[in-house]
């Protein structure tokens, strides 16, 4: 199966950690969020992944560096100017073989069975699949009774599904789509359920999903990621022994936590230090930051 990780926004939901590098970067619990997508996708079976990127693209470039780190051909597109969705898909027509394919967005983490999502495709062969699940808070699509998306709302209405940012595509729909300008894939989709043309749904249960659209999302996404033993610390920081983790927390590379300093339910990127007494608590400190006085929900 061939991919492709949408990449290409300005991560103004997550400002101010997205003003020095891009979301896809962003580290969740050290490691790199498209990081963490590359793994997944690699472990459903995909083996070429196509990225598009604009803000800060150079940092994704060097990062994924062919995908030569992960051990499967990775190529970026770089987008001058951002063309949405629809534009940053028809950007890559060339990518594709005959295959239907993948596309993620990078600001999500997720474990839902892609293959299964897959295969329902094959067996439908509707122009695209949507994959959604139960999620009110962000319930805009309704389904007829053939399994197919009758309507995406632009609003939250009652009694829908939520779209998981998860589409399966068949190439042949690449030739529908506008030939130049920015433009939303969804669009495209309501075109196509207008003129009588089925998008596909495939509804999964009983699954993770975590959609990093604030820093509340964020700091959660990280306490998720750990696990026992509820704390992440990486091995080249500097932690003294009379400091000390309340809950959980997450300390970066190269990161220096001075004595008796307290980090209670906070991320700590890489190299950035904590100095003596100081309580870090339900924040996150960015990159090379010296944080010098007590913070409390706050991104420094």
């Amino acid at each position: 199966m061939q991919a492709m990780i949408l990449a290409a926004g300005l991560g103004m939901r997550l400002r101010p950690l997205t003003e020095h590098r891009p979301k896809a970067l962003v580290p969740i619990a050290n490691t790199p969020m498209i990081d963490r997508t590359i793994a997944y996708l690699k472990a459903c079976g995909v083996t070429e992944i196509v990225v598009n990127a604009h803000h800060h693209y150079r940092q994704i470039v060097d990062h994924l560096d062919g995908g030569r780190p992960f051990r499967l051909p990775i190529q970026v597109r770089m987008e001058p100017e951002i063309l949405g969705t629809g534009g940053g898909i028809r950007n890559t027509i060339d990518f594709w073989d005959a295959d239907p394919f993948i596309v993620i967005n990078a600001d999500i983490l997720t474990d839902i069975d892609l293959k299964a999502a897959h295969d329902a495709h094959l067996v439908k062969g509707n122009p695209a699949t949507l994959v959604l699940h139960d999620r009110p808070e962000f319930s805009k699509v309704l389904l007829d009774d053939r399994m197919n998306i009758a309507k995406i709302h632009r609003e939250v209405r009652a009694g829908g599904l939520a779209f998981t940012g998860i589409h399966i595509i068949t190439p042949e729909l690449l030739g529908h789509l506008p030939s130049s300008g920015k433009f939303d894939i969804i669009d495209c989709y309501r075109d196509f359920i207008r003129a009588g043309k089925p998008i596909g749904a495939y509804v999964s249960k009983g699954h993770y999903w975590r959609d990093i659209g604030s820093v509340a999302d964020y700091i959660q996404a990280n306490r998720e990621a750990l696990g026992p033993p509820r704390s992440e610390v990486a091995g080249s920081s500097k932690v003294h022994e009379t400091s000390k983790i309340v809950d959980w927390a997450v300390i970066g590379e190269g990161t220096v936590v001075e004595a008796e300093a307290v980090i209670s339910r906070s991320i700590i990127w890489e190299k950035a230090t904590i100095s003596r007494g100081i309580r870090v608590t339900d924040s996150v400190v960015t990159a090379h930051q010296m944080v010098t006085s007590d913070i409390v929900e706050a991104v420094f």
